[in-house]
């Protein structure tokens, strides 16, 4: 991921439900702005989708949002006046600007929100401010939708985003 700098803003969160996870996608949908750049890691099914699926609810965005790993790409554009989104699996991009650039996403990545899933070390030249997300499972059978969700900012543009308040009510 990169080193991170101490002016980087970093938030913990646990997210006890499935439920919980697309909230707080709709919560992040409140401060995302076009040209934002968000990647997301965690294992398979740790939920990255999900949240996904809350960002594009509430960012107002055609489409149902949903995996997009057998076509690496999927635009969702905007119902209304909001920014397309535009949702990346880069789990089988080699190499990563040159290579996204090569999907002709038919859309302009600074007038969208793009989230992109297993982006870590292959997208951040896209982006010199952008939020990294990392959604980690819970283990054993009592916690098996419990997620540890960890929200950096990189870059000035997060410093006074109002991410701490991702905090709230996460339960």
């Amino acid at each position: 991921m990169g080193a991170m700098d101490d002016l980087d803003v970093r938030v913990r969160l646990t997210v006890e439900t499935a439920q919980a996870m697309r909230e707080l996608g709709g919560r992040l949908a409140g401060l995302l702005r076009p040209g934002d750049l968000v990647l997301l890691s965690g294992e398979l099914g740790a939920g990255k989708t999900t949240l996904t699926r809350g960002l594009g609810e509430a960012l107002g965005v055609r489409g149902a949002v949903t995996s997009p790993t057998f076509v690496i790409a999927r635009v969702h554009p905007p119902l209304g006046d909001g920014p397309a989104l535009v949702h990346v699996d880069a789990y089988r991009l080699g190499g990563g600007l040159d290579e996204m650039e090569d999907l002709d996403l038919d859309v302009s990545l600074t007038e969208s929100v793009v989230v992109v899933e297993w982006g870590d070390g292959k997208v951040e030249e896209l982006a010199e401010d952008r939020l990294h997300i990392a959604i980690h499972r819970g283990t054993g059978t009592a916690a098996d939708d419990v997620r540890q969700v960890v929200v950096t900012g990189v870059g000035a543009r997060w410093r006074s985003a109002g991410l701490s308040g991702l905090s709230v009510a996460c339960g």
